[in-house]
């Protein structure tokens, strides 16, 4: 007699295969309707909480670990050149060729949506990013008469942590 698989999924039970990372969208926290960067690349969230080793006066081998401070990774966003301007305002949000009278740091930190769609284009993930600004901007790659490529702008963002939204619960797909 076979064992029957258990998908982890409660909803479509039938469901073996995990969602595609092609589909996926970009907001601003306060406008989570109007997706801010058509983007075509967003680099892994990643977090690392930093080990604490100690050992106790009368301990002669073995050290404790405990948890110590955790980091956030800088996420990056990647999309073609267009006429589109959201990465270069957000980035000169820090920076201005006018001197530093020019620069506005009121509002430079944005909270971000990242949203995970289905083949069916309903949500089925959802994180937050908390307080991200733009670090490193790249307004133009590098050039090569000889390369078959889409010029690529991007944006390196700093982030101070994130979370999945966890009132987003699994939709029933359609067969």
């Amino acid at each position: 007699m076979p064992i029957p698989h258990k998908t982890g999924f409660t909803v479509n039970t039938q469901r073996t295969d995990p969602f595609k990372n092609f589909r996926f969208r970009v907001f601003f926290q306060s406008k989570p309707t109007d997706p801010i960067m058509v983007v075509s690349k967003v680099s892994g969230l990643k977090r690392t909480t930093e080990v604490v080793s100690h050992r106790d006066g009368g301990d002669q081998s073995t050290p404790r670990h405990a948890p110590g401070r955790t980091s956030f990774e800088p996420i990056t966003f990647e999309r073609g050149v267009t006429f589109a301007d959201e990465f270069e305002e957000w980035a000169n949000a820090v920076h201005s060729t006018d001197g530093a009278d020019s620069v506005r740091l009121a509002g430079y930190k944005r909270n971000l949506l990242i949203r995970v769609y289905n083949l069916q284009d309903q949500p089925v993930k959802s994180y937050t990013v908390f307080n991200c600004w733009v670090s490193s901007y790249t307004a133009l790659p590098d050039l090569d008469a000889n390369a078959n490529a889409t010029l690529m702008e991007s944006v390196v963002i700093q982030n101070e942590g994130w979370e999945r939204d966890p009132d987003l619960k699994e939709v029933a797909e359609s067969a």
